[in-house]
């Protein structure tokens, strides 16, 4: 459960950062964002099908919800507004 938490986590702290990054022109981190989502996103690819968690989409999702958060916290508390 921690494990798909935290890839749902992850995976959408690092989208909601890249979103900002290319909003506001930032390359380096679109790029570095970019790689990491990709990372992340082959190793989910690889493994979700396999999973025998039980509501294992529902502890996935909730890390992502929690990971949009903390991505727009994360941003709001690095640029400010």
């Amino acid at each position: 459960m921690i494990n798909l938490f935290g890839r749902g986590f992850v995976i959408v702290i690092l989208t909601a950062t890249n979103v900002y990054q290319i909003a506001h022109g930032h390359y380096p981190g679109a790029f570095v964002c970019g790689m990491a989502i990709s990372c992340v996103w082959w190793t989910n690819a690889k493994t979700s099908g396999r999973s025998d968690v039980p509501f294992a989409g529902f502890w996935y999702g909730l890390g992502a919800g929690c990971g949009t958060l903390a991505g727009m916290l994360l941003m709001r508390w690095m640029y400010g507004g």
